[in-house]
C-alpha cells in the first residue's frame, strides 16, 4: 500500500499491507481527516501510544476490505468511518471493530472522514465529562475549527446556547450560520467580559490551554465546567484557586488518543455513545460535516500548510482512493 511517512518532509512510501487482528477490520481508505495532533506528532510533541502506527492520521472513511475472525456485525464492503490511534494517511488501515461507525445517511463516504475525531471529542468532553444541559451556555474556543464547527451544531441541536471565539469576520459569520448565538473576535474583544455580560459560560471547551486559563475561569458561570483538550497556548499557567472556589467551578483536562481501546472511558465506549447521541442528528441533517478543503494523498504537505495557516473553516481532508 501507499502511505505518508516522514516528518520534515511528508512523502508517499510503499509499505506492506496491514493484516487484521482477530477483533479488527481492514479499511480500504477513501479519505483521512487532518487534526492538530498530526501536526504535533510531526514536531515530535505527540508520539503515538504504545502499539499504535507511526503513520499520521486519527480518522478515516472508506469500505471494509477484510475482517478478523472474532468480528461480528460488520461485513466486507460496508461503508464506514473510524476513530484511530494512528495510521490514517494510507491506502489501508487496521482498526478495532469497536472503533467503527457506519457512514451516516446523507453523508458521502469521503466527507464522513471529517466526523469521527470531532464527534467523539465533542461527545466525550462536552456531554459525558462536562454534562452540558439544554439551555446552558457553551463557550467554544476555536469555533471555526473542525471540532468547533461540530460542537456548535451538536450543542445547538441539543438545545444549548452557544458562544464561540474566532478571529475573522468570515469565521464568525460561519459559526453564526451553524448555530452560535454569540460570536467573539478574540483579537479585538475580551471574551471573558463578553461572556460574563451574558451570565457566564456553563461549559467551556478549550483548545488553548495555559494562555486562556485565567480568562476562562473568569468567564465561567457559577457551577461552570472548563474542559481543556489542547495546549496551543502553552501547558503551564498560574491558577487563582479562590476564584475557582468562589464559583464552585471545575476544571478537567482530557485526551482522546491515549485512551484504552476497551473498558470504562475507552475509545470503544465513546464511539458507542457517539453513535447513539450524534449519528441521528447527522442523519436528520441537523449536523453536517463542515469541509474546508480536500487534497490528494500526494499533497499531504500542502494540506498541512492549509491546516496550520489559520485560514481553514472546518476540516481539511486527504483523499486516498
Amino acid at each position: 500500500m501507499r502511505a505518508i511517512t516522514g516528518s520534515d518532509q511528508l512523502v508517499v512510501t510503499e509499505l506492506p499491507d496491514p493484516a487484521p487482528g482477530v477483533d479488527e477490520v481492514i479499511i480500504a481508505v477513501t479519505a483521512a481527516g487532518l487534526n492538530r495532533a498530526d501536526v504535533l506528532q510531526r514536531a515530535g510533541h505527540y508520539p503515538p501510544p504504545p502499539g499504535a502506527s507511526e503513520i499520521l492520521g486519527l480518522e478515516v472513511s472508506g469500505h471494509i476490505e477484510s475482517v478478523g475472525d472474532q468480528v461480528v456485525g460488520w461485513q466486507i464492503g460496508d461503508p464506514v468511518c473510524a476513530l484511530l490511534s494512528g495510521g490514517g494517511y494510507a491506502e489501508k488501515v487496521a482498526v478495532p471493530a469497536a472503533q467503527l461507525l457506519p457512514v451516516p445517511a446523507g453523508v458521502s463516504v469521503r466527507d464522513a472522514a471529517a466526523l469521527p475525531e470531532a464527534a467523539c471529542t465533542v461527545m466525550s468532553n462536552v456531554f459525558s465529562t462536562a454534562r452540558l444541559a439544554p439551555g446552558e451556555l457553551l463557550l467554544v474556543h476555536g469555533g471555526s475549527s473542525g471540532i468547533g464547527t461540530h460542537a456548535v451544531q451538536v450543542a445547538a441541536a441539543f438545545g444549548a446556547r452557544v458562544a464561540v471565539t474566532a478571529r475573522t469576520p468570515e469565521k464568525l459569520a460561519r459559526c453564526a450560520e451553524l448555530g452560535a448565538e454569540l460570536t467573539i473576535d478574540y483579537t479585538t474583544e475580551d471574551f471573558a467580559a463578553v461572556v460574563g455580560d451574558h451570565g457566564g459560560a456553563d461549559v467551556i471547551l478549550d483548545i488553548v490551554g495555559a494562555k486562556y486559563l485565567s480568562a476562562n475561569v473568569q468567564a465561567l458561570a457559577t457551577g461552570g465546567r472548563l474542559v481543556i483538550i489542547g495546549m496551543q497556548g502553552g501547558r503551564r499557567a498560574e491558577l487563582d484557586i479562590a476564584a475557582l472556589m468562589n464559583k464552585r467551578a471545575g476544571i478537567c483536562g482530557t485526551t482522546l488518543r491515549s485512551r484504552p481501546a476497551t473498558g470504562p472511558g475507552s475509545k470503544a465506549e465513546i464511539v458507542a455513545q457517539t453513535l447513539v447521541g450524534t449519528w441521528p442528528l447527522i442523519a436528520d441533517g441537523a449536523v453536517v460535516p463542515v469541509i474546508d478543503s480536500v487534497y490528494p494523498l500526494t499533497e499531504a504537505a500542502a494540506a498541512h500548510e492549509r491546516l496550520t495557516g489559520g485560514e481553514a473553516i472546518g476540516k481539511v481532508l486527504l483523499t486516498v482512493s
